[in-house]
């Protein structure tokens, strides 16, 4: 091989090289920033999330945490551009274990008085219209699951709740979200497969979450 195509060779391998870094060094900032897909690993949200389900997280509107790429280990929080509001649905650092995410939906935000009833929330004395719950147990136990507060919502926390209102484990049961553990909202679903069937749910595929 000449000395020419030699060094056309390693030119082309020198700008490949610089095209994968720099498209990895902005996949990360995405996904650091704006950005970041996740995938749902239990039925707590059922019917509006099914197991199997993945979403795109978007970190702008509440502010994130950054952290470490690869890594758990927090540099600082990105601060959001309003803060969360009821119904949004939010994935967090689960409070008792910071290794895990969980998503739920916001039912009540800081100052709120939050109860729940015979099945049914209440915030600040009003009934909650949800037409997004899912109920899979006609019983009204006398426990947190259907009995609840009523309880005052700390500054800087949230109540959230799973949508599979009776096999949820919530802030019912683990108590409040810190607002600053919040790791982004989910808006939409960009991908969804059964596991049991087999397939691809294309009727979910770009689904927005309400």
């Amino acid at each position: 091989m000449s000395e020419e195509k030699e060094q056309k060779r390693h030119s082309r391998i020198k700008e490949y090289t610089e095209a994968l870094i720099t498209a990895l060094v902005i996949a990360m900032i995405i996904r650091a920033f704006l950005i970041q897909p996740f995938k749902i690993p239990s039925g707590s949200m059922i019917p509006t999330l099914l197991i199997g389900d993945q979403i795109m997280v978007e970190k702008i509107s509440l502010g994130t945490i950054v952290d470490i790429p690869f890594t758990r280990i927090e540099l600082f929080r990105m601060p959001g551009l309003r803060k969360p509001k009821r119904n949004d649905i939010i994935v967090f650092r689960y409070p008792m274990d910071r290794s895990r995410d969980f998503i739920k939906r916001v039912i009540a935000t800081e100052g709120d008085i939050v109860e729940e009833r015979n099945k049914t929330v209440y915030v600040n004395g009003q009934p909650l219209n949800e037409p997004y719950v899912q109920h899979v147990d006609s019983r009204i136990l006398r426990d947190r699951r259907d009995q609840f507060g009523p309880v005052r919502v700390p500054e800087g926390k949230l109540f959230v709740m799973g949508d599979n209102r009776d096999q949820s484990a919530d802030s019912r049961y683990w108590g409040f979200v810190d607002i600053k553990d919040i790791r982004g909202r989910a808006f939409i679903i960009h991908w969804s497969w059964d596991s049991e069937k087999h397939w691809i749910r294309f009727n979910r595929i770009g689904r927005l979450l309400q």
